[in-house]
């Protein structure tokens, strides 16, 4: 009788524990009727201005002014997701792309955590948010990979894994050619039927299930997004193009500033490979100008339909940049 109920004690206990094991892993939800922006300020020469406190903004959403209900400063610490393209197409680039992104992590602030993420075929987390830069710079080192480039399934693990960063300020700095698998083969389907004088203007790019999805999700969550862009994903390299090669090629980079500009972010185009460590240290010091501010909207609907954000400064001589809306989900 005594060894019954322990082993049935022993039972629910086991229960009991595996409720809260499970509970570990439960997806991390996001209070999405608070809207999160990050915003930059610079001067009429694009000199920026970090000295602003929450008084000097004002945000309209539809025109309508907004209550901020959070504000931090520029030297508030990031959460950081670099996603390095190991696909086929980057192998010749490989050490530039590590030595590039390490000088990356010597730009970061101290208290900035990095996340390291490699995809191509697959997706893989070489280290998780870490303040530890020489971690950081190790996972670059090991980054390798070949195959298919899972682009926008990378962004999407990458929103996932900041969303756990809770309320901290977050982006992602992806480094790639732009040219997601899934979405060109979908491009290509889309032209085969097509005359060659047709293709330019086909394929609608803001189109794709992935595509809004991330973009959605950064929407949420307020992150910011900077794509590096490599040379082999520039339609005007491509050696002798046909008409269906210049509207795939054209489709990606359009999508690589769809994600910049509906995130706040910038695109910058890596045009000699020797670049490509100034194009990372200027996204890093662009993270120390930004602002982030909150708001609950006083339109509470969740009709989905477009919000139009607009945060302005009282100096006239001041210009801020954010992203321009949301779609209210």
């Amino acid at each position: 009788m005594h060894r019954f109920r322990l082993l049935s004690n022993l039972f629910i206990f086991l229960l009991l524990a595996g409720g809260v094991w499970a509970q570990v892993d439960d997806p991390i939800k996001i209070d999405s009727s608070i809207v999160r922006i990050n915003v930059g300020v610079v001067d009429q020469r694009g000199r920026p201005i970090t000295s602003l406190n929450q008084t000097n903004f004002s945000i309209f959403e539809d025109g309508v002014k907004q209550e901020i209900a959070r504000f931090e400063t520029t030297t508030a610490p990031f959460s950081v997701v670099m996603l390095l393209d190991m696909s086929g197409s980057t192998k010749s680039y490989r050490q530039n792309i590590k030595l590039s992104a390490a000088r990356f992590l010597d730009a970061l602030a101290p208290d900035d955590r990095v996340a390291v993420v490699e995809f191509y075929s697959k997706i893989n987390l070489l280290n998780d948010f870490t303040v530890d830069k020489n971690l950081a710079a190790r996972s670059i080192e090991l980054a390798n990979g070949e195959g298919d480039t899972e682009l926008y399934k990378a962004v999407d693990y990458a929103l996932d894994r900041l969303a756990k960063e809770r309320t901290r300020r977050k982006a992602i700095v992806v480094l790639t050619d732009g040219v997601d698998t899934v979405s060109r083969n979908a491009d290509r389907k889309l032209l085969s039927d097509k005359k060659e004088d047709e293709m330019a203007n086909a394929i609608r790019p803001e189109s794709g299930e992935m595509f809004n999805k991330i973009l959605n999700k950064a929407d949420v969550q307020g992150v910011t997004i900077y794509p590096l862009a490599l040379p082999t994903g520039d339609p005007k390299r491509l050696a002798d193009p046909t008409p269906l090669q210049i509207a795939l090629y054209h489709a990606s980079r359009q999508r690589l500033q769809l994600i910049a500009d509906r995130t706040g972010g910038t695109l910058n185009a890596i045009n000699r490979l020797e670049e490509m460590g100034k194009l990372y240290a200027i996204v890093a010091a662009d993270l120390r100008t930004l602002y982030t501010l909150e708001y609950s909207p006083t339109n509470e609907k969740r009709d989905g339909k477009w919000r139009t954000i607009k945060v302005e400064v009282p100096e006239t001589n001041l210009i801020a940049r954010s992203r321009q809306g949301y779609f209210a989900r």
